[in-house]
């Protein structure tokens, strides 16, 4: 049974991201383009205690095909690590980097002795995969050759994203990351599993309706949706590197998550998959949580 610190969040959570099912594609669009105008293009550190004193920020600005994007590299003072995690934010391609996101970034950059890279990639509707991609490829190959160990992360869209980067980097056929730690991914933007909306209607926070907007929005068209770059479990999953996953039962993207287990396992990819019953979406992720603090716990163990 969940805690009750998380039932509490489960509840809470939802209300204060203001979930609602899909109104209409064009009310959505102008909501996400008022609601992104208005957000402040800067690292959100508030909920990093002495975030100035603790942490340096270096702001690397990256070109893309639709312009510039920022890339934060933040590093614990008084440490020249030779690790790098570059984290790949979720919030549905259409959310940019948050403080939450933040928070979870500097715990793993402590833990483990690293520097956390954060690119803030633009985002849906305005923007698809091929405005970024690529030019997150580069990053990481690049992060890849200059660090002894490249850890590759992320939740949720995050996670799809880490998927999809490990997959390019592989291709490549150059430097690779060691490990990657996959936060309830986004992981098949078809939604091609049947059990998705079932899954969905006892998930109090993602809407299905909003999903598939976003997933057409972030594949830019509907021949690139099942493309390894926006369904990365869909793709050949041969050759990628160990990879720790978490998902609830009480989320939408649970499926895909089973999904990619299943194909884990036939392509040989060492895959292990924690799923936990009535857990929401990026529980690992939410404070205060015992459920976050086993999955903590689990990660650290992996990436040490």
């Amino acid at each position: 049974m969940p805690s009750r610190r998380h039932q509490l969040l489960a509840w809470a959570v939802p209300r204060i991201r203001k979930a609602s099912e899909l109104e209409s594609p064009e009310i959505e669009r102008a909501r996400l383009a008022e609601w992104q105008a208005a957000a402040p293009r800067t690292l959100p550190t508030q909920l990093v205690r002495g975030f100035e004193k603790r942490f340096g920020v270096v702001t690397e600005m990256l070109t893309g095909p639709a312009g510039d994007f920022a890339s934060y590299v933040v590093t614990p003072r008084g440490t020249d690590p030779r690790r790098t995690v570059l984290y790949l934010h979720g919030g549905g391609y259409v959310s940019g980097i948050d403080p939450n996101h933040v928070r979870y970034a500097t715990r793993l950059a402590v833990a483990l002795g690293a520097r956390v890279v954060l690119p803030d990639y633009p985002l849906a509707p305005d923007h698809s995969w091929r405005d970024s991609h690529a030019v997150v490829a580069d990053l990481a190959t690049r992060w890849a050759q200059d660090s002894a160990d490249l850890v590759i992360a992320g939740d949720s869209a995050g996670g799809g994203y880490a998927l999809a980067l490990a997959l390019t980097l592989r291709d490549r056929g150059g430097p690779q990351a060691s490990r990657l730690v996959l936060h309830s991914p986004w992981v098949d933007l078809t939604t091609s599993t049947p059990e998705t909306a079932d899954f969905s209607a006892r998930d109090p926070w993602l809407k299905l309706s909003k999903l598939e907007a976003y997933a057409g929005w972030w594949a830019g068209s509907p021949d690139d949706l099942g493309r390894p770059e926006v369904s990365p479990a869909l793709g050949d999953l041969r050759g990628l590197p160990p990879t720790l996953m978490f998902c609830g039962t009480r989320d939408t993207l649970a499926p895909g998550c089973r999904m990619l287990e299943r194909r884990a396992a036939e392509a040989d990819w060492d895959l292990t998959y924690i799923e936990v019953a009535d857990l929401i979406h990026v529980y690992p992720l939410l404070p205060f949580v015992p459920e976050a603090q086993d999955a903590w716990a689990r990660t650290t163990e992996f990436l040490r």
